[in-house]
């Protein structure tokens, strides 16, 4: 039986080789490997596609979000909402910045952030939203900033998952003060390698940010605070402005495939995601929810047919948080989802075939048994 992988990371190569390979030989040739001409020409394609002034690349997601927390000045005795559902790395950021955790529970039928929550878990030391548009839907942006607003927060967009998403025909990236943005090679957009940047229309954001990245310097060893090394390099910038201009159009083959798994599943018991009016999903995970999650999954594996859990474990769950003193119940809505959620099969490369077949699969684990004699029938049988 073939086997139908979660992600197929080897086609995106295949369809783009020459090109991917040209850019790797340019940069080669160069003899340039950090902060040069690649970077810059990303940066300026990445902004404009996004649609911001400002676009710094930098090492990773988690680093573009770090820096722009401290770029801000939010650390000790500041409070940062989020998620209460999400990717660790979302916590992490705040955590690196010196600033306090807030989780707040998200609103279940779309996994995001719910504004009313946000506003009951307001205090007076809390300077930033840290949205996240998890598995590649954007959150109610028009909710949050206008609680933001009414505050004096900034709005930072954790877009790690939603490359080419957009809120009411606004892409993310560019729907809150900055946004962070990873390029690992599982995205949408995905560089070969470890890759992030920051997307913003703060020029003074902007420029710290270029300084925290390149250990606090503007110019060679000369420093004007303590940074960090966060670059986003050559090469892999190289490969990402190859893979840019396809991301309109893979996002759309994703989208296919979501319509076809929307329209096919609905009957079987799963909870599909659910789609408000006004967004654009890019289909970064189609994420289906079970009480019988772990035998779907073991009946799926059985035909052959890849999926993975995100995310198993939330982070206040986690024995990296156990400081926190957050106990199991403490985020019933998120301790929920993470017991129930799988990720089916789900990128631009894969077939609608191969959809397809996924489809029967999950069918046939829901399929009622066929009936079964009597007792007394069979027992007469037996005779």
């Amino acid at each position: 039986m073939r086997e139908i992988p979660f992600l197929d990371m080897k086609s995106p190569y295949l369809e783009l080789q020459e090109e991917l390979d040209s850019a790797w030989q340019r940069v080669m040739r160069s003899g340039w490997y950090i902060l040069g001409q690649e970077v810059e020409a990303f940066e300026q394609e990445f902004a404009r596609y996004v649609g911001t002034q400002y676009c710094v690349g930098v090492g990773n997601g988690l680093e573009a979000l770090h820096l722009i927390l401290r770029a801000y000045d939010i650390g000790p005795g500041d409070e940062v909402i989020v998620p209460s559902n999400t990717y660790i790395a979302t916590w992490l950021a705040v955590s690196y910045a010196g600033a306090t955790l807030v989780p707040v529970e998200p609103v279940e039928q779309t996994y995001n952030l719910d504004p009313e929550r946000i506003e009951a878990a307001l205090t007076p030391r809390a300077k930033a939203i840290l949205v996240v548009h998890l598995y590649g839907q954007t959150a109610d942006m028009d909710g949050i900033n206008a609680l933001a607003q009414k505050h004096g927060l900034k709005v930072i967009e954790d877009a790690a998952q939603a490359h080419g998403a957009r809120y009411k025909g606004k892409l993310t990236g560019n729907l809150g003060h900055a946004a962070g943005w990873s390029f690992y090679p599982g995205k949408n957009l995905g560089a070969l390698g470890d890759a992030g940047a920051v997307t913003t229309n703060d020029a003074a954001l902007a420029d710290r940010i270029r300084t925290l990245r390149n250990y606090g310097s503007k110019v060679k060893y000369y420093n004007l605070e303590k940074g960090f090394n966060s670059r986003l390099d050559e090469l892999q910038a190289a490969l990402l402005r190859v893979k840019l201009p396809r991301l309109d159009e893979w996002n759309a083959r994703r989208a296919r495939i979501a319509a076809l798994y929307l329209d096919s599943l609905r009957d079987t018991g799963l909870a599909l995601p659910f789609v408000p009016p006004g967004m654009q999903p890019c289909w970064h995970l189609f994420v289906v929810r079970s009480k019988e999650r772990e035998a779907l999954q073991a009946h799926l594996k059985a035909q052959g047919i890849g999926t993975m859990i995100h995310y198993p474990v939330p982070p206040h769950l986690q024995q990296a948080y156990r400081e926190l003193n957050l106990p199991e119940g403490s985020f019933p809505i998120s301790e929920a989802i993470h017991r129930e959620v799988l990720s089916l099969p789900m990128g631009p490369h894969l077939s609608l075939e191969d959809a397809q077949r996924v489809v029967e699969a999950v069918k046939s684990f829901f399929a009622p048994l066929p009936p079964r004699e009597p007792l007394e029938a069979r027992q007469t049988s037996a005779l």
